[in-house]
């Protein structure tokens, strides 16, 4: 059974488009009967969604490839290729992209929200879609465009209503199996638990979503111990719950445990410690079990004297239903503090325009999707060709982009795959 994965990359290649055809009508009896060619299908775009049924990203772990489908090429008497079906991908709520230079590409918070990774390549026209009055019997089409590939970087930071946090072997994992149906790994020693575990508590006709923290260390808001790896899953939660151990062993009191946890939250993101919080102090079975099993008076006494709000054992329960009531309650407020739930939004990359950049050797490379395809006609050396190509370069404004450059007469220009020497002219 594949882990927990909160970090992982993905591969997409969107499909290619297909290309448009060259093709004349040839029936008896018809003379000249014209182009005819059908235009390429558009390849498939690749989409991610954000789907609250998917837990985490171990799905990309060992298979990180996602591959739309290519668009059909055109034929004659004026057939189209068909176009592909858009691939989509569902990641976890709360799917972060980021582009391998670490740059935020798209938060994918909500269930729904959808971001478009890798745009499918349109599909050419064929030598039908170029007929006019001045070209009667265009012999050239548009090629395929290929669809956009790149790696993208994801990471997870868990959507919950509660975050337990507290040093290693503070009880967070024996507490959550006690309040919900978790089943975390629990043991009597540290770093028991490596990776977050969610578990879903009812009370009162409200459910609330609780996160079980691996044990964060002092020094943890420096990376120290997996730190960042462990804090980012308590950005989103509404509440934050101190867990510091009556009876640890390494002698740290329970307030010092409290200020040091308080004190990295804050370091990592200063508007954690502004979030609502409950310190509560566990393992009370272990410091006294005969309080362990006392009244909820005798409980109030202990948290006071121990410097927190609650005292609790998870192991004989004691503790833990006020613990949940005052959870509860402090969740439905922050929620009600909160805007309403807004709906899926779309996500799609700002359209790029032509822009042109100076290569180690010295000549110029006019960069954008609208240049590159003002180009990519199946034969360059047909003077019609040309003659539309530097016509829509031009409407494009590329001569006048190379001009502002610095380009002058003789400099070598690279569009997609096409070179020429530039002239003002």
């Amino acid at each position: 059974m594949p882990g927990f994965v909160d970090e992982a990359q993905l591969h997409v290649k969107a499909g290619d488009g297909g290309a448009g055809a060259i093709a004349f009508r040839r029936e008896a009896h018809v003379a000249k009967g014209g182009p005819d060619g059908g235009d390429g299908g558009k390849g498939g775009s690749v989409w991610l969604v954000a789907d609250r049924n998917v837990a985490s990203l171990s799905g990309f772990k060992d298979h990180p490839h996602r591959r739309a489908g290519d668009g059909t090429h055109g034929s004659g008497a004026r057939r189209h290729g068909r176009g592909a079906e858009d691939l989509e991908v569902g990641v976890p709520e709360g799917t972060v992209v980021r582009d391998l230079d670490g740059r935020v590409l798209v938060d994918l918070a909500v269930e729904g929200d959808r971001w478009l990774a890798a745009s499918g390549g349109e599909g050419g026209r064929g030598n039908a879609r170029f007929l006019s009055n001045r070209r009667r019997a265009p012999a050239f089409a548009e090629q395929a465009e290929l669809g956009e590939e790149k790696w993208l970087n994801l990471e997870l930071k868990l959507m919950a209503d509660v975050a337990l946090v507290g040093f290693p072997n503070a009880g967070k994992s024996t507490l959550i199996s006690r309040i919900s149906a978790a089943k975390p790994k629990v043991a009597d020693y540290p770093f028991t638990t490596l990776q977050p575990h969610l578990g879903v508590v009812s009370y009162a006709g409200q459910e609330l979503v609780v996160a079980d923290i691996p044990g964060l260390i002092e020094g943890a808001s420096e990376g120290k111990g997996l730190g960042h790896q462990f804090l980012r899953h308590i950005e989103r939660a509404r509440v934050i719950v101190v867990l510091v151990d009556l009876a640890s062993v390494d002698g740290r009191s329970p307030d010092d445990q409290q200020r040091i946890l308080v004190d990295e939250l804050r370091r990592y993101r200063p508007e954690l410690a502004e979030r609502p919080r409950l310190v509560v102090g566990s393992k009370l079975d272990l410091v006294d079990p005969e309080a362990a099993a006392g009244g909820a008076d005798e409980l109030e006494v202990l948290a006071e004297a121990a410097g927190v709000e609650l005292v609790i054992s998870a192991v004989t329960g004691a503790g833990v239903e006020p613990l949940v009531q005052r959870v509860t309650r402090l969740v439905t407020e922050a929620r009600a503090a909160q805007p309403r739930p807004r709906r899926w939004v779309e996500h799609r990359p700002v359209p790029d325009g032509v822009r042109v950049e100076r290569d180690p050797d010295g000549s110029w490379r006019v960069a954008g999707r609208a240049a590159v395809r003002a180009v990519a006609l199946s034969d360059l050396t047909d003077v019609e060709a040309l003659a539309y190509a530097q016509g829509r370069l031009r409407r494009l404004g590329v001569d006048r982009a190379l001009a502002r450059a610095g380009a002058h007469d003789g400099d070598r220009v690279r569009i997609g795959d096409f070179e020429f020497d530039y002239s003002q002219d």
